[in-house]
C-alpha cells in the first residue's frame, strides 16, 4: 500500500513541472491495413486496466457501443476504440481501458496496451495545425528529440464521447444565469481548452451569460495573451482585474498545461489577484483534490453548466463559488 501510494503520489507531482504520463495503446491497421499507430491518454484519466471481459449486448446496441461489462458489481458502457476512429484490430480486442471523464464511468476496449511514458507538456502539439482526425486532439512527440519520428496520437475524448453518448450538454447554456452587471466594464473572461467540443460547449456558456471573452486552443496561448494584456494594464497604471475578469482553464493542454498555467498566474505579484476556475474532465475524489492544490479559485468538473454558472458568478463576486 505504501507502494501504491508513492507512485501515486509521485505522478501527482508531476504536474509541478509541466509533466505528465501518457498511457501508449495500439488499435490496429489503418483501412488499407497498413502500420498500427500509436493511440495515447492521459494516466490520470485510467481507473484501471483489464483482460476484455465478456460482454452482454444489449438490444438495439450499435456500432461503435458493445454492450455492457461488470466489473466488480459496476455496470460500465464498452466503446469499440478501434470502429471510433477507423482502425481493424489485426488480432482481436483484448484490453479494456476502464476511465473516469467527467464524473462518469466508461470503458474502452483497444488491441494491445504498449506501456507508460513520461512526457513534458511541450513535447505535446495541438492537433488542429497537424493532420489530426476529429478525434485526436494533440501529437505527442515520444522523444525529446525535436526530429524524432516516434509520435503518438492523443485522442480527444471529450469528442468521442461527445459523439457517440449524446446529451443534452447544448441545452444546458441556457440554463446559465447572466452575469449582468458583476463584470467590470471593459474587462473579459481568458478561456483555455484544446478539446474543440469543450470550447463549443464552453463559448456557448459565456455567450449565454453575457460575458465577452477570448479562447484559446492551449495554456501557452493564454499565457502569452494574459502577459499581453499585463503588460497593457502595467502601462496604464490600473489592475489586472480592469482587464481581465477571470480566467477559465482546462488542465490537459499542449505545449502548456492548465496546471503551469494557474501557478505562473498564482506565483506573479501582479496577476495573482486574477481569479482562476480551474475546468477539467479529470475527476474522482483525488484528483479533484488535486486540481484544487494547483492555486485555482474554483474547480468544475466538466460539462456542469450550473456549478460552472455558479463558480463564475462566485469569482464575480455574484454567489459563493
Amino acid at each position: 500500500m505504501d507502494s501504491f501510494q508513492k507512485e501515486i503520489d509521485e505522478r501527482t507531482n508531476l504536474t509541478a513541472s509541466n509533466k505528465f504520463e501518457l498511457l501508449l495503446f495500439r488499435l490496429g491497421s489503418d483501412p488499407h491495413g497498413e502500420r498500427s499507430e500509436l493511440f495515447g491518454i492521459n494516466v490520470f484519466k485510467i481507473r484501471e486496466i483489464v483482460p476484455m471481459p465478456p460482454v452482454t449486448k444489449a438490444a438495439g446496441t450499435q456500432s461503435p457501443m458493445l454492450g455492457m461489462v461488470n466489473i466488480r458489481g459496476q455496470i460500465i458502457s464498452v466503446i469499440d476504440l478501434p470502429a471510433v476512429v477507423g482502425c481493424k484490430p489485426k488480432t482481436a480486442l483484448n484490453i479494456l481501458l476502464v476511465t473516469e471523464y467527467a464524473r462518469s464511468t466508461q470503458a474502452f476496449a483497444v488491441e494491445s496496451v504498449d506501456e507508460i511514458v513520461r512526457l513534458e507538456w511541450k513535447q505535446v502539439l495541438s492537433a488542429e495545425t497537424k493532420a489530426g482526425g476529429r478525434f485526436v486532439t494533440s501529437i505527442a512527440r515520444l522523444d525529446s528529440d525535436q526530429d524524432s519520428s516516434r509520435l503518438a496520437q492523443v485522442l480527444d475524448v471529450e469528442q468521442i464521447l461527445h459523439e457517440i453518448m449524446p446529451s443534452n450538454r447544448e441545452e444546458m447554456a441556457a440554463t446559465m444565469t447572466k452575469a449582468a452587471g458583476r463584470m467590470k466594464a471593459g474587462t473579459i473572461a481568458i478561456a483555455a481548452d484544446d478539446s474543440r467540443v469543450a470550447r463549443s460547449l464552453i463559448e456557448q456558456g459565456l455567450r449565454a451569460m453575457d460575458i465577452p471573452f477570448e479562447m484559446h486552443n492551449t495554456g501557452r496561448d493564454a499565457w502569452e495573451k494574459i502577459q499581453s494584456i499585463a503588460r497593457r494594464a502595467r502601462d496604464e497604471g490600473v489592475p489586472i482585474t480592469d482587464k481581465i475578469a477571470f480566467v477559465l482553464t482546462d488542465l490537459e493542454m499542449p505545449e502548456m498545461d492548465g496546471f503551469t498555467l494557474t501557478r505562473n498566474i498564482k506565483s506573479d505579484d501582479f496577476l495573482k489577484k486574477l481569479p482562476v476556475i480551474i475546468h477539467s474532465s479529470l475527476s474522482g475524489e483525488a484528483n479533484e483534490d488535486h486540481v484544487r492544490s494547483v492555486g485555482g479559485d474554483a474547480y468544475v468538473a466538466k460539462f456542469e453548466a450550473n456549478e460552472l454558472s455558479a463558480s463564475i458568478l462566485g469569482v464575480l463576486g455574484g454567489v459563493p463559488a
